[in-house]
């Protein structure tokens, strides 16, 4: 909608939530596409077929969880939900290489592919790139040190 000038005034400053908004946007967005898509396929497989690969459904489930908390981590500010969803992210790089080196070490554990064996290969890899992205985004958010605003006085001798 184009904003009309007003005669003697001068037009509002457009709001920003920051520099990055759109990218913050865009990666809580991914988050929360994953999440929906890990979720789903987890749900399905729990529900219909959980005897055949009970360990790599469960693993989906978990990883489907992991999605949820870092999109919502992602969307908030303040400095807990940064370290939430600094954390969130960091298990979520941790699962994806531990669990993808199992499932090509050990694909017997894995009868059925969960979103993070063969390092997301199953999601063309993105499981593995999300959470750099995630950690990227993170750093450039990252609160600021709380500043005293009083000096420390010294007891005098």
């Amino acid at each position: 909608m184009r904003r009309l000038l007003r005669p003697g005034r001068a037009p509002r400053p457009r709001r920003t939530d920051s520099g990055n908004a759109g990218w913050g946007r865009a990666l809580t967005a991914a988050y929360a596409f994953m999440a929906l898509a890990a979720g789903a396929r987890s749900a399905v497989q729990i529900a219909t077929e959980f005897d055949a690969a009970p360990l790599a459904f469960a693993l989906s489930a978990a990883s489907a969880a992991i999605y949820l908390l870092a999109a919502v981590a992602l969307r908030h500010d303040g400095r807990r939900w940064w370290l939430v969803g600094t954390a969130a992210c960091t298990v979520e790089l941790a699962g994806v290489l531990a669990i993808g080196t199992w499932s090509l070490l050990d694909p017997a554990r894995f009868p059925a592919a969960t979103v993070w064996s063969g390092f997301g290969s199953g999601y063309g890899c993105f499981p593995l790139a999300l959470p750099l992205l995630g950690l990227l985004y993170q750093r450039g958010r990252r609160p600021r040190p709380e500043v005293e605003r009083w000096p420390r006085t010294s007891p005098s001798t």
